[in-house]
């Protein structure tokens, strides 16, 4: 399975989201699912609706487990991961995961993306 995952600002909104995906998709196969922090799940909620996805709630001690290839120092003293995007991707593809897009960023600074592929593919991946 491809999954999105996400970070954002407080404030962000959904076309940050939108933006910031559609960055990191650039020569991706198309996601199946988006991902998030269990608390920031409403805004990608409302993304996941208006494209017609899954969404994955990534526990916050998820995010500590994955190894991200970005390092924010927000994002380290925040949520104790290099990537919210990177690590809510790969925890959200599951064990044996891998980046496809490493974060990318909105115009306006105010979401990040990141893609996973799950490590092991069914036929509907």
């Amino acid at each position: 399975m491809i999954v999105a995952g996400f970070g954002f600002r407080t404030g962000a909104d959904v076309a940050a989201l939108r933006t910031a995906l559609a960055a990191a998709q650039h020569g991706c196969a198309p996601v199946k699912a988006l991902a998030a922090p269990l608390d920031k799940l409403t805004l990608v909620s409302e993304l996941a609706e208006a494209l017609g996805l899954p969404v994955i709630a990534v526990p916050p001690n998820a995010l500590q487990v994955p190894k991200t290839h970005t390092q924010s120092i927000a994002s380290l003293e925040a949520r104790q991961t290099g990537s919210v995007a990177e690590a809510s991707a790969l925890a959200a593809a599951g064990p044996g995961a891998h980046l496809l897009a490493t974060r990318h960023i909105s115009p306006d600074r105010m979401a990040t993306c990141a893609i996973a592929r799950s490590g092991v593919e069914g036929p509907a991946a």
